[in-house]
């Protein structure tokens, strides 16, 4: 298998865009978000993909995504993290666990 990206809220927009671009240069993609339909439909668009439901919000389901995509893909290159909540700038290490 060659690179595995992972997009998170890949089941809509711009998003969604990004992922099938990254399929398009070669990327195994697997998206992530948290409707499984939205998922359908963009990994229906790509060969070779995946989508995952998944709330990025609750650290248990992070974790049982990682865990899912080293059973199916075997590694993963790429994170293009673009889904989640609003909190203000700051340095990635001074924003808590909860926030992030």
């Amino acid at each position: 298998m060659g690179r595995v990206a992972l997009v998170t809220g890949g089941g809509s927009g711009i998003r969604k865009a990004c992922a099938i671009k990254l399929a398009a240069n070669g990327y195994t993609v697997v998206v992530t978000g948290r409707r499984q339909d939205g998922l359908n439909d963009t990994v229906a668009t790509m060969g070779g993909a995946h989508g995952f439901a998944c709330d990025v919000t609750d650290a248990g389901q992070v974790d049982a995504l990682y865990r899912r995509i080293e059973e199916t893909c075997g590694r993963l290159d790429i994170l293009f993290n673009n889904a989640g909540i609003n909190v203000p700038a700051a340095p990635i290490g001074d924003i808590s666990h909860e926030d992030f």
